[in-house]
């Protein structure tokens, strides 16, 4: 597919992310573009500072679905401008770094602790321009306040287990958890997972170099 916001020049794009958010985001921005997956162990990555962990999984899942294209033989096919979207987030409370949940148990304990509380996100995008090799990243952080969450909402969030596929558990748009979200400090779409003004920035960068 090519992708050609006026603004931009025509260039291919593939997210490499199955997240719904994701793609409803690039959607959004005017984007057409191809899904990859990188299929990475997640948890094998650590990092004890949240923007270098969210950074170095970007790249991770990059060096994976790159990897993919070479054996596949699509990167040396590669003729006109393509760019791939990696990215990440955590959350983070209390100074503690929160993915996606493990358990029932532990994703009521996120839940529960967010509730007349607050939390911040780090997320992290990762544009590489796939002709010519050159990686663009960046982070944007943003601040989530709640009111108190009843114990019936986070039980009927974790019955549907759509907590289980993000972050921290924090399903920002979610219509059982917005009514009880007090205000974001940031951009809504950083919170869901790719910042708009990031991505468009870091794309136009990549694109500078093809010029």
């Amino acid at each position: 597919m090519t992708a050609n916001p006026p603004t931009l020049p025509p260039f291919k794009l593939i997210l490499g992310s199955m997240s719904v958010a994701r793609r409803h985001i690039l959607k959004e921005m005017g984007f057409l573009f191809d899904v990859m997956t990188a299929d990475i162990d997640e948890k094998s990555i650590r990092r004890e500072n949240p923007d270098e962990l969210v950074m170095v999984l970007a790249e991770a899942k990059a060096d994976a679905i790159i990897s993919r294209m070479n054996v596949e033989g699509l990167i040396e096919k590669i003729e006109e401008p393509t760019l791939l979207i990696t990215s990440d987030i955590v959350v983070v409370h209390k100074g503690i770094i929160r993915e996606k949940p493990s358990s029932k148990e532990e994703a009521r304990q996120f839940l529960k602790g967010y509730s007349g509380g607050h939390v911040s996100t780090v997320g992290s995008v990762l544009v590489t321009n796939l002709k010519t090799g050159r990686r663009f990243g960046g982070l944007d952080k943003a601040e989530v306040y709640f009111h108190d969450i009843p114990d019936e909402i986070i039980e009927n969030l974790i019955d549907e287990g759509v907590v289980f596929n993000v972050a921290g558990g924090l399903l920002l748009e979610h219509p059982y958890i917005l009514p009880f979200v007090e205000s974001v400090i940031g951009a809504t779409d950083s919170v869901m997972g790719l910042a708009k003004g990031l991505t468009h920035n870091l794309i136009r960068e990549a694109l500078s170099v093809d010029s």
